[in-house]
């Protein structure tokens, strides 16, 4: 190994190692605006507004992928089962526009990824009966959701820490696969606030994985009822049909397509399908396709000799636009509660 490339890899670990020392001022500044802030709405310097129906929040701790999307599925189903009529708020992350935009008025989708975001979109193929509004202003959006809809309940979709707006029921979701490290303060780490304001919750998820014992042990000082989950994966669509086996992905060689929070979590559901994984492209949560991106991976795909392409539910609302000629296979994840009975306690409004 020459001496420039020795010099080259001493520079870089010495960079990784001094790496956090920037980032910790930079999370000092971070945690005087959030203590600020919530002191404000503490002392009603900032008004708590409230709507005239319950609102349940589902929201998290830390950035990146917790599962906040397929859990208020989950409990919107859950919800209308019994018979409640429910709406959904959402900010509607990564999309173009501004303000209030109604997804779905129940009946039918009356907008777009780039007007209300992917996931929105994606709730609203999901479930029927359940206007969804997208609105960085949640009140404001509540308040449109409940004049023009008879509605027993809103969800929140990403709201724990959007506490301009009350809520009846504050639901937090933890990732049971969270290090140590994730669980200091951004940009330090991937704590959204500092931990002791969990307390606010009413209620922990923990999602993905089953928690580290640094992880369950934080959580059960808390006090704070805890539920954990289960994962399952299935195949929702096929632009083509392979076969008829329900294990036709056995042995098939193929590419994974992700723009989510947590890929390493998509790498390892594709994997469980009995497939081979030769190539991946991985972009930004809530990436934006464009018509060049889908035959640019087509082409990498055909390439590398996949017999298909295996992509997530909230890429495919964006890809599908695009009419891919390549096959394409879309995972879905679907939350089960482990205890439900107990759970159903928690929703007696």
């Amino acid at each position: 190994m020459s001496r420039l490339a020795i010099c080259t890899m001493q520079i870089m670990k010495m960079y990784r190692n001094l790496y956090p020392y920037f980032l910790f001022p930079l999370s000092l500044f971070y945690l005087g605006i959030v203590f600020c802030r919530n002191l404000l709405y503490k002392y009603n310097f900032f008004i708590t507004h409230k709507l005239p129906c319950t609102v349940i929040s589902i929201g998290n701790m830390t950035t990146g992928g917790t599962g906040k999307t397929p859990m208020v599925i989950y409990i919107c189903k859950m919800l209308q089962n019994k018979e409640f009529k429910i709406g959904i708020i959402s900010r509607g992350y990564g999309r173009s526009t501004k303000g209030p935009i109604l997804v779905s008025n129940g009946k039918e989708i009356i907008s777009t990824c780039d007007k209300s975001g992917d996931e929105p979109i994606m709730m609203a193929k999901k479930l029927t009966n359940t206007p969804i509004i997208v609105d960085e202003n949640r009140y404001r959006g509540g308040m449109i959701l409940v004049k023009n809809f008879e509605l027993d309940i809103i969800i929140m979709d990403d709201g724990f820490q959007h506490i301009s707006l009350y809520r009846d029921l504050d639901i937090v979701l933890i990732n049971g696969s969270d290090n140590l490290s994730d669980h200091k303060l951004l940009p330090h780490g991937a704590l959204r606030e500092p931990w002791h304001y969990i307390k606010r919750a009413d209620v922990i998820f923990i999602t993905k994985e089953d928690p580290k014992p640094f992880l369950i042990k934080k959580i059960k000082k808390t006090s704070l009822p805890f539920f954990k989950t289960k994962i399952k994966a299935s195949i929702i669509h096929m632009n083509y049909k392979l076969s008829n086996s329900s294990n036709f992905l056995d042995n098939k060689k193929v590419f994974l397509l992700s723009g989510i929070a947590n890929p390493d979590s998509f790498y390892k559901v594709g994997s469980e399908f009995g497939c081979e994984i030769i190539g991946s492209k991985i972009f930004k949560d809530h990436f934006k396709y464009s018509k060049k991106h889908v035959l640019d991976i087509e082409f990498k795909a055909e390439k590398l000799g996949a017999d298909c392409i295996i992509t997530t539910e909230k890429d495919w609302v964006k890809v599908e636009e695009y009419t891919p000629k390549f096959p394409f296979v879309v995972i879905g994840i679907n939350f089960q509660v482990i205890n439900e009975k107990r759970l159903e306690s928690l929703f007696n409004f």
